[in-house]
């Protein structure tokens, strides 16, 4: 579920954001603290059953970044009886994206389900069922969120009273939905926002029994989940206020590929408007949506999708990012205060590559920043972050659907566009910048042509503009873009 503004351009909302500057709330100190082997006289208990309240290692939030973090620990065999989650949620961690590309399908659709996409699997490792926690000697606390922090006393306090005294602390409470107020109906019987698998459990519920869907939103979460009411044959309309889908990242040509697609499904689209509030029926049940200019679109359930923001409440103290939001990091994800680090979607980091401070709510980096970040506390890693930005989507992806969506972006969707192929089924953007390539967008690309993006993205070749533009196919024009990486490399 994810973006980038300003400098870089992803211009409205994915979620990787990197303004020109980054001020804090807090100073922000050198680092010539020593986090290795911080606090070793923890008390260590042998097993996943903490005989005290001191843990050596606490993670905080039970998301990706948890599940990637706690493999990393097993892997440097700091786990086993040093290592405590702490999760609102009550399942292991598990592979989000799944939430709104396989898991809202009607079961005829052979909708994803747990065990199955339990981290790590999301990236080809292990499945990390709840079994796994206990066999490794890590202690989960699930369904009891952190409410407080003691930043000198080291503790925590979870809902429930719970008082836990940390080492090393990982905040990795990532986001919540953004919601409309409740004063125009944004809490109203059969309004949903999705986070996690009880909101996904919650809007089954509705689908089923459905017959008028709206969706709020045309960022990632709004195509997503209009694709799978499409899967349950549901009236379905998707309203936002841009002028296309994905105006963060798509270009206009690009967008009406996807539109059009999702109009060829039955989807209808309300583009630039405005909504008003949501109203309820004579049931108390959500029955329609007021739009600004004092229509109305009949609706039984209304998904709203039009972004997050980074969970930090409980951990203000730390020092967040006054422009990007969440908590400020350095290059290895440590904190202004010692011991104290945070990854994934609520960290405020340095993107290397572009010289910017910059926040991805993203699956590929709540991955590997959690990986980087365990391996810095833990061994003597000292190179910073180096994130290449990354986005993706797949969508119609459930059996009997005539076509399945499947892009990727890399990089920097910053200069001019060079748009090959007509979507059947592959298209590919480039976007170049004085002449050399800085972002690639590719549908429906094969396994090797995938794996030139990243590379393409990172080595920001000089190309052909026009020799580009005459590419007669998404095949060719790749082919140039990988010969201009090439002459690049010649020394």
């Amino acid at each position: 579920m994810a973006g980038l503004s300003n400098s870089l351009q992803l211009k409205h909302g994915l979620a990787l954001w990197c303004p020109r500057s980054s001020p804090l709330t807090r100073p922000y100190p050198s680092s010539s603290i020593r986090f290795n082997g911080f606090h070793r006289n923890f008390v260590v208990a042998s097993s996943s059953s903490f005989s005290n309240d001191n843990r050596e290692f606490v993670i905080v939030g039970g998301g990706n970044a948890a599940g990637y973090a706690a493999r990393t620990f097993v892997e440097h065999g700091m786990a086993d009886g040093r290592l405590c989650i702490v999760s609102k949620e009550a399942y292991a961690p598990y592979e989000r994206p799944a939430l709104t590309k396989g898991y809202l399908f009607p079961l005829d659709k052979k909708p994803a389900r747990l065990p199955g996409f339990h981290t790590c699997v999301g990236s080809g490792g292990e499945r990390q069922t709840p079994e796994w926690y206990k066999e490794k000697g890590i202690e989960m606390i699930y369904e009891d969120p952190v409410t407080t922090i003691n930043i000198e006393k080291q503790t925590l306090t979870t809902n429930s009273g719970k008082l836990l005294k940390y080492g090393s602390l990982i905040i990795a409470t990532g986001c919540t939905a953004s919601r409309f107020p409740e004063k125009i109906g944004g809490n109203l019987p059969g309004v949903h926002y999705i986070r996690d698998i009880a909101d996904a459990d919650s809007l089954i519920s509705s689908l089923e029994k459905a017959k008028k869907v709206v969706v709020v939103g045309g960022g990632y979460i709004g195509m997503e989940v209009a694709a799978a009411a499409v899967g349950w044959k549901l009236d379905t309309t998707i309203i936002f206020p841009e002028n296309h889908l994905l105006q963060r990242l798509f270009t206009p040509s690009l967008a009406q590929r996807y539109e059009e697609l999702y109009k060829e499904n039955g989807v209808k689209f309300l583009k630039g408007a405005s909504i008003k509030n949501l109203e309820a029926g004579s049931n108390g049940q959500v029955a329609a949506v007021k739009l600004g200019d004092g229509s109305t679109i009949e609706a039984d359930t209304i998904i709203i999708g039009i972004g997050a923001k980074p969970a930090v409440s409980s951990f203000e103290m730390v020092g967040l990012n006054t422009t990007v939001g969440g908590i400020q990091v350095d290059g290895l994800f440590r904190t202004s205060i010692p011991g104290i680090f945070a990854v994934g979607d609520v960290a405020a980091f340095p993107l290397k590559m572009y010289d910017r401070m910059a926040r991805v709510e993203h699956v590929d980096h709540a991955r590997r920043s959690a990986q980087h970040c365990v391996k810095a506390l833990l061994s003597a890693q000292t190179h910073t972050y180096d994130y290449l930005p990354y986005f993706y989507s797949r969508v119609f992806e459930y059996e009997g659907s005539p076509k399945k969506v499947w892009w990727q972006f890399f990089g920097d969707n910053a200069g001019e566009t060079v748009e090959i192929g007509n979507f059947d089924p592959k298209i590919a953007t480039f976007w170049i910048d004085s002449g050399k390539l800085k972002g690639v967008l590719l549908e429906s690309g094969s396994a090797e042509e995938f794996k030139l993006l990243p590379e393409l993205a990172r080595s920001q070749p000089s190309i052909d503009k026009a020799k580009l533009q005459k590419a007669s196919s998404v095949e060719e024009a790749l082919e140039i873009a990988k010969a201009s990486l090439l002459v690049g490399q010649k020394p």
